[in-house]
């Protein structure tokens, strides 16, 4: 795929990084489309907007899948047939972003997801066991080989936005990967590098223990679904 045919989404929520993460996409030549969703200081007067860089505003916080499907509707409004999600956190690496583009052709229905390499320092502890919880419910529900189901830096088509889909936290990444699969189409996984600072220095709306069971509930939730689609009904 020609790399700058995807759109880059950056959720947001009172993270002061947005304007250094914003800057670096755009010095790839990127189109950025930030999400803001309900911050208590409106992004704008972070960013230096152009033509090449869109703000969607939440009046209120909604959650990231609210705010991915926000930013999947610009995209797809803008022309585009795919987009990178990213966190506004700095951990997702902006000149990683051609190995997930790389991976699909402009048609392509594919999910990439950027698995990250959890050997680099200050990885929280409560990461690597929330990943291999969740990874292992991915893996029942999708059939794919996924190792980083917990991954926000992801490319997806705009055509997630068919997908009966009913969550809008953090929980939405789950589920879009189970619905897609559903509907035979590829999930696939790239290894990408990472950057996490250290503890005090992070900003993060993910709540390991909360989340996490609001994402293995997903699949509580689905369960039955699943039953019913193997025996051919769905």
């Amino acid at each position: 795929m020609d790399r700058y045919r995807a759109a880059v989404v950056i959720p947001t929520l009172n993270n002061d990084t947005i304007f250094n993460v914003v800057e670096s996409v755009r010095k790839l030549g990127y189109e950025v489309i930030v999400v803001d969703d309900g911050s208590l200081s409106p992004v704008e007067k972070l960013l230096k907007c152009d033509k090449k860089t869109h703000v969607v505003t939440h009046m209120r916080n909604f959650g990231k899948g609210a705010a991915l499907i926000s930013g999947c509707k610009k995209a797809k409004e803008l022309g585009y047939l795919h987009f990178i999600s990213m966190d506004a956190d700095g951990q997702h690496i902006p000149s990683e972003i051609y190995k997930l583009t790389d991976m699909v052709n402009e048609e392509d229905n594919t999910i990439v997801i950027g698995a990250r390499d959890f050997s680099v320092v200050n990885v929280p502890k409560g990461s690597k066991i929330g990943r291999l919880i969740s990874n292992f419910w991915a893996k029942l529900d999708t059939s794919a080989n996924i190792t980083d189901s917990l991954s926000g830096f992801r490319l997806y088509p705009v055509s997630i936005l068919e997908l009966p889909t009913c969550t809008i936290k953090f929980d939405y990444e789950m589920e879009v990967l189970v619905r897609h699969a559903w509907l035979k189409r590829k999930i696939t996984e790239v290894i990408v590098e990472c950057y996490y600072p250290k503890a005090k220095e992070r900003v993060s709306h993910f709540k390991k223990w909360r989340d996490t069971m609001s994402i293995i509930w997903v699949h509580v939730k689905l369960m039955p679904l699943r039953v019913l689609f193997l025996k051919g009904y769905i």
